[in-house]
Order: C-alpha cells, then structure tokens, then sequence
C-alpha cells in the first residue's frame, strides 16, 4: 500500500489517525488562542464610567439606526431587534475585562426573540460595524484517535463604523456645549443626575435605553466630567 508523502518524506510511519466528524466551522479559534480573545475590551474605568460610555454609544447606535433609514422602510439598517440584541450584549458583557460569549439560546432568552430573529440581528449588527465575532473550539476527548475538536460559544466584541466612531470620541472627549444651550439644559441635566445618582444599575440601564434625548448625553458627560481621573 502506498504511503502518503508526509510518511516517505520524514520517515513517518505513524498509525493513521480518524476524523472525529466533528461539526466545527472554518475559521474556529481554540478559547485560549489570543486570537480568539482579542475582541474583548475593556469599558471604563469603573462601572459608573463604562454606563456612561455605554449609554453614548447606544444613543449614537439609534440614531444611525434612525438617520439611515430608507424612505417608506418601516426600520433601519439595525432594526428594532438588532437594537435590543445590542442593548443586551452592552447588559451582559463584563465591563473590567471585556469578556462576551453568552450562547445564542441565551440571547434569545433574554432578548425575548426567535433564534433566526437574533442570528439575522447579529448578522446585521456585524455587517454596519457594532460587532464583532470570533468563532471559537475546544479540544474534546474521546474514544477516536487524532485530534477531536467541538465549536463552543463565539466570543463577540463592540465596535463602532467610523462616523459613529467620531461622533462618540468627541462627546466622551468633552466636547463643549454652546452657552445657549447650556442654559437651556441646565436644569434638566441637574434632574438627570440626582435621579442617576440614586439609581441601582438595572433602574439606570432602563431609563437610559428608554429616554433617546440629548438631553440625556450632555448629563451623561457631566457625570463622566465628574468622575475621578
């Protein structure tokens, strides 16, 4: 019987391995490759601060979801769910650390929508630029010889397309605020802050999802203006 080429060329005489079969897509990191983990970012330096960044990027999500919506379309590019997906990703992420790769059945759960809803919200979130995903396998054991992988959970990362992306550095960065609009704002941002500061983060999470007003950014930039640097 003849040898394969690796065998004759390196005096490899090896007992031939069998395929697992396996159901393990293309471009499947292992969880401990770097690569796999490279997506996970941490937000802010403290709690207080990653909902304040988290609530600008998810004001500045809707309105591109709003801003290029097509005429007569009943939503945006996002789209009502993608928006919640993404509202429930920014809810389960850890913000020291970054991680995310809650299951799709997960998700689904959390999200209150169909599997196919939340896979094409993904897909959708991905495609205009706030996220990110790395298919990720682990090594199994079994009774097959040769190497025996399964798919685990995707690892997903936030992201932003570069519009967006300008849009939300210069208000973290502290962009000011004409006078007029200053006065006129002054004291709904004071209302803003005593009712953030006494909120309990899933109360803090609701109001600021429910309320899209720029309002609400500029008292979200006066908290973070306040926090220790």
């Amino acid at each position: 019987m003849a040898r394969s080429f690796g065998e004759i060329a390196f005096n490899i005489a090896a007992e031939k391995a069998t395929r697992s079969f396996q159901p393990v897509r293309r471009n499947s990191y292992y969880a401990n490759d770097p690569r796999a983990t490279a997506v996970w970012q941490p937000i802010g330096r403290s709690n207080q601060e990653a909902r304040v960044i988290i609530g600008i990027r998810m004001h500045a999500a809707q309105s591109y979801d709003r801003k290029h919506k097509q005429k007569g379309q009943r939503n945006g590019p996002l789209g009502s769910i993608g928006i919640d997906v993404l509202r429930e990703l920014y809810r389960m992420v850890d913000y020291r650390t970054g991680r995310l790769d809650p299951s799709i059945a997960t998700i689904c759960d959390r999200t209150r929508r169909s599997k196919q809803a939340v896979v094409d919200a993904m897909h959708r979130l991905q495609e205009h630029g706030f996220l990110v995903r790395v298919r990720r396998a682990e090594a199994i054991e079994g009774v097959h010889r040769g190497p025996q992988v399964r798919q685990i959970t995707n690892a997903y990362g936030f992201s932003l397309p570069g519009c967006v992306a300008e849009e939300v550095d210069r208000k973290l960065s502290g962009a000011s605020i004409p006078d007029c609009e200053l006065s006129r704002r002054e004291a709904q941002e004071e209302a803003i802050e005593g009712m953030l500061s006494e909120a309990d983060p899933e109360q803090y999470l609701e109001y600021l999802f429910a309320n899209d007003n720029d309002e609400l950014v500029n008292g979200l930039l006066r908290l973070e203006a306040s926090l220790p640097k």
